[in-house]
């Protein structure tokens, strides 16, 4: 038997295999995501007061803070809301 070469399909093969060539749309958009998030932080770092129902709780953090913690709470409810209702 004589020993394969890279001429013959070997493991180190012409093909991609999916690695090396142009990236996935969905990576692109992740990516074009990512930034976007970054640049919102980086242009919301302003100190903000947030006031929860009694005016003695009140709490100074970055504008980019208070907005994810809204959305993530708006993230919880919304799953639970479609878990309900599946």
């Amino acid at each position: 038997m004589s020993p394969k070469t890279s001429e013959s399909g070997g493991a180190s093969g012409g093909r991609t295999d999916g690695k090396g060539g142009a990236p996935a749309p969905a990576r692109i958009t992740v990516l074009a995501l990512v930034v976007l998030a970054l640049i919102f932080i980086f242009e919301n770092t302003g100190a903000t007061r947030i006031t929860l129902l009694v005016p003695e709780v009140t709490v100074t953090v970055p504008l980019w803070t208070a907005i994810l913690a809204t959305g993530a709470v708006g993230a919880l409810c919304g799953a639970y809301a479609a878990k309900r209702r599946g």
